[in-house]
């Protein structure tokens, strides 16, 4: 009876820190389908929502964007993204509070009046903050 018990015991524990870490990667998939979201429309409150204060954002060419920086060059439309696909996107959570986010990037661009494009790895590091998942560290990386 008492190893029934604890087999059920032990059964429920795992169900419920599965069901619990599902709602976090979900939670966070719709913070970056809302990173994406803001990118797209270049949505200064959104991507405010979305971003930590301390963001670091770092570009596939070095460059790097704090997050005012990063607000006011998709706001201003310097760069302007017409479309975005994100693909292969993997969630890893660290723990309660901390998520790793890679994926692959494709998008068309009009920066400056000047159409191109771009194929890029990316790394989001995610942080909950007062409840919500904020956007801490992102680096872009060029694909082989």
């Amino acid at each position: 009876m008492k190893k029934s018990f604890y087999l059920l015991f032990t059964f429920l524990v795992i169900s419920f820190s599965v069901q619990a870490q599902s709602k976090n990667e979900k939670a966070v998939a719709e913070a970056v389908a809302n990173l994406r979201k803001g990118m797209l429309d270049g949505d200064k409150d959104l991507l405010d929502q979305v971003t930590s204060a301390n963001l670091s954002y770092g570009h596939s060419n070095g460059k790097l964007e704090d997050k005012a920086t990063f607000i006011q060059v998709l706001a201003s439309g310097e760069n302007d993204f017409v479309t975005m696909d994100v693909t292969d996107q993997t969630i890893k959570l660290l723990n309660k509070n901390t998520a790793i986010v890679r994926h692959n990037f494709s998008a068309q661009t009009n920066n400056g009046g000047t159409p191109g494009s771009t194929k890029l790895g990316v790394l989001l590091v995610w942080q909950k903050e007062q409840g919500k998942w904020k956007l801490v560290a992102r680096q872009a990386f060029k694909l082989v």
